[in-house]
């Protein structure tokens, strides 16, 4: 018996030997496939035959998303973006570098980056970060833009994609491409308004869309998250994601309408949440940052969680919050220390949106929260507040 788990010891430790060597054999033959990348960019820059959109002379400007492309610059991103390239290869000199070529002519004749101004129906917009730092790309779609791109012939086409990628590109400006820096973003295609599957062209774009993000923004895109995403799409883009490899596929998360804030919060803290999507970041916030602390409570399934903010007079207490999933009463009511004083109740409702709230204080005592979550599943709350000197505003009526 002793030998036995001896022997399955020496097994263990043998294998786990062999994983190790693996390993270092596999960051050896990376190192090598890099070298010789770099070898083969710095050769075809000097001799003016990677295709760029710079004129010749000006090879050593050659650039893709903001990074130098020459290695001998010693920039810190070159190496990044050529990883990127190569890892979407795996790690093949020959078909990386053809990709770059590909990559760099694209963006030449298609222009990507061009600013565009977006139909009035839709918005695409970069806001917050993810929790390793990357930027969150919106794109939401509208229902009329879609329903006349039918009629609005070829170049309404390519303004369309150009719009979608527009997004993508302002959160490449972002990214700094450094060694433990941040070189990817987080793109989220909001469904809600999107229309039917009534068009050929919307059909296209979507298939278009994933071959232009696979091909020229390798690695750029850390997850594709689908929100409200209604059941033909879901139909519609299993075929489209046929054509990727597996590793791609996993970019892609679908998300139905009652999962949107809890599958957001696997990848972004609730303040860089936006509040359409149940969370508490507001565009050009005044009252709040990202580094304002917030609070959890949990609410547990047919009870009741009181939330008490103890505050002094004098001063104006600003409160955000949001329960996941809402579907809870709320209700808000200042109690004053001083028990001959009057409690004032400030709101009273069904919980369908994040709420943010304020209330003048003008003696000790304490704003009390109640959420009633009569479900049958425990319900989670995030919340903050700050306080400011203030004083109340009065109007006289003649």
């Amino acid at each position: 018996m002793i030998i036995e788990e001896k022997q399955v010891a020496t097994s263990e430790a043998l294998s786990e030997s062999e994983d190790e060597l693996e390993n270092v054999v596999d960051a050896r033959s990376r190192s090598k496939s890099l070298i010789e990348f770099r070898f083969r960019v710095e050769e075809a820059i000097n001799g003016n035959y990677l295709f760029t959109s710079k004129a010749d002379g000006e090879a050593e400007e050659a650039r893709l998303w903001g990074v130098p492309l020459l290695p001998s610059q010693g920039h810190e991103g070159t190496d990044a973006v050529l990883n990127k390239f190569l890892k979407a290869k795996r790690y093949k000199v020959h078909e990386a570098f053809t990709a770059l070529r590909k990559t760099l002519r694209w963006r030449a004749d298609f222009r990507p980056a061009d600013e565009l101004a977006p139909p009035q129906d839709n918005v695409w917009f970069t806001s917050g970060a993810d929790k390793e730092g990357r930027p969150l790309c919106y794109n939401v779609l509208g229902k009329e833009y879609q329903k006349n791109l039918v009629s609005l012939g070829d170049q309404s086409y390519q303004d369309y994609l150009r719009w979608r990628l527009l997004c993508v590109e302002e959160g490449i400006r972002h990214l700094n491409f450094r060694p433990g820096g941040v070189d990817s973003v987080v793109q989220i295609l909001d469904m809600r308004h999107a229309g039917g599957p009534t068009t050929k062209e919307m059909k296209l774009i979507g298939k278009k869309m994933i071959t232009l993000l696979h091909d020229h923004y390798p690695g750029i895109v850390h997850k594709n998250l689908i929100i409200n995403v209604p059941s033909w799409f879901l139909t519609l883009n299993a075929l489209n994601l046929r054509m990727l490899g597996k590793r791609s596929k996993n970019k892609f998360i679908f998300v139905k309408p009652s999962r949107v804030t809890e599958t957001l919060l696997k990848y972004a803290t609730i303040e860089n949440i936006l509040v359409q999507y149940g969370g508490l970041r507001r565009e050009n916030d005044t009252e709040f940052t990202s580094e304002d602390k917030v609070l959890e409570a949990y609410i547990r399934a047919n009870g009741t969680e009181l939330i008490q903010i103890p505050v002094e007079a004098g001063v104006s207490l600003t409160w955000d919050i949001t329960v996941i999933g809402y579907d809870v009463t709320y209700r808000e009511e200042f109690v004053p220390d001083d028990e001959c004083s009057y409690k004032i109740l400030l709101q009273e409702k069904r919980m369908g949106e994040s709420i943010r709230n304020s209330f003048y204080i003008r003696e000790p005592g304490k704003i009390v929260i109640s959420i009633l979550n009569a479900s049958y599943t425990r319900k989670k709350a995030f919340y903050r507040y700050k306080t400011r000197q203030s004083l109340p505003i009065y109007r006289i009526y003649n």
